[in-house]
C-alpha cells in the first residue's frame, strides 16, 4: 500500500514542478500575495485536480460523443493567452501605483473601526495585501488550475498505473497520493516565492522586490507565447 502512495506522490510532484506553464501561472500571484502566497498554490492545485477529474469523466463516459481532444487543444491555447494576460497585468502593476486609498483599521487611542485616506510613500514601512485582491488571486489561480487540468490528454499517462493494480485499495491510495503531491508541490513553490517576496519588501528593498515582480511577469508572458506558438 505504501508503494502506490509514494510512487504517485513523486510522479505528481515532478508533474507540477517540471511544467513551466504551471509555475508561470502561479508565480506573479505568489509574489504579490507574499505572506498568504501558499493559498495561491492551494487554489491552483485544487483547480488542477478538478480539471483533470472533469476531463477524465468526459473521456470515460462520453469519449464517443464529445470531442475530448478538441476540448483539450482549446484549453491548451487558452492557457497560453491567460498566462500572457497575467504577465502583462503583473508588469503593469509595477509601474502603476495608486497612491491614495482607504483602509478600515483601529487606533489604540480610538478603538473604533474607521477609515481614512493615506499615501504609500517611497521607502515607507507600509506593507499589506488587500483582501479583495487576495481573493481575486485565489479564484484566478483556481480557474487557471482548472484550465491546466483540462489541457493535455497526456495527463492520463500519469493515471495508467491505476489500471495495473490488482485491487481497488491500491488504486485509491495511488489517486490519493497523486492529489496530495500536486497540492504539496504547488503550495511549497508558492510559499517559498511568497517568503522571498515578503523578505525583500520588509527590508525596504523596493528595487529588488520590483525586480522579482518584473521577472515573474515576464516569465508568464514568455511561457504563454511559447505555449501558443510552439507547444500548442
Amino acid at each position: 500500500m505504501q508503494f502506490p502512495f509514494f510512487a504517485a506522490l513523486l510522479a505528481s510532484i515532478l508533474h507540477v514542478l517540471a511544467g513551466p506553464d504551471h509555475l508561470a501561472a502561479v508565480t506573479p500571484f505568489a509574489i504579490e500575495s507574499k505572506r498568504k502566497a501558499w493559498k495561491v498554490g492551494l487554489y491552483w492545485g485544487l483547480g488542477h485536480l478538478a480539471g483533470m477529474i472533469c476531463i477524465g469523466i468526459l473521456f470515460y463516459f462520453f469519449r464517443e460523443i464529445i470531442p475530448i481532444e478538441k476540448i483539450s487543444e482549446f484549453s491548451e491555447q487558452l492557457v497560453g493567452f491567460v498566462l500572457i494576460v497575467i504577465g502583462i497585468v503583473s508588469v503593469y502593476k509595477i509601474f502603476y501605483k495608486k497612491k491614495n486609498h482607504k483602509h478600515l483599521h483601529v487606533h489604540e487611542q480610538n478603538p473604533i473601526i474607521h477609515g481614512h485616506e493615506h499615501q504609500h510613500l517611497p521607502g515607507g514601512n507600509h506593507h499589506h495585501v488587500h483582501k479583495k485582491e487576495q481573493k481575486q488571486s485565489n479564484l484566478t489561480s483556481f480557474w487557471i488550475g482548472v484550465l491546466h487540468g483540462l489541457a493535455g490528454i497526456a495527463h492520463f499517462i500519469l493515471f495508467l498505473p491505476v489500471l495495473a493494480f490488482e485491487n481497488q485499495v491500491d488504486a485509491i491510495v495511488y489517486l490519493l497520493g497523486f492529489a496530495i503531491g500536486i497540492l504539496v508541490a504547488m503550495i511549497a513553490y508558492a510559499f517559498v516565492l511568497g517568503r522571498v517576496s515578503m523578505l525583500t519588501k520588509t527590508d525596504h528593498n523596493d528595487l529588488f522586490f520590483n525586480g522579482i515582480r518584473l521577472a515573474g511577469g515576464l516569465f508568464a508572458i514568455i511561457i504563454g507565447l511559447y505555449w501558443i506558438f510552439y507547444a500548442g
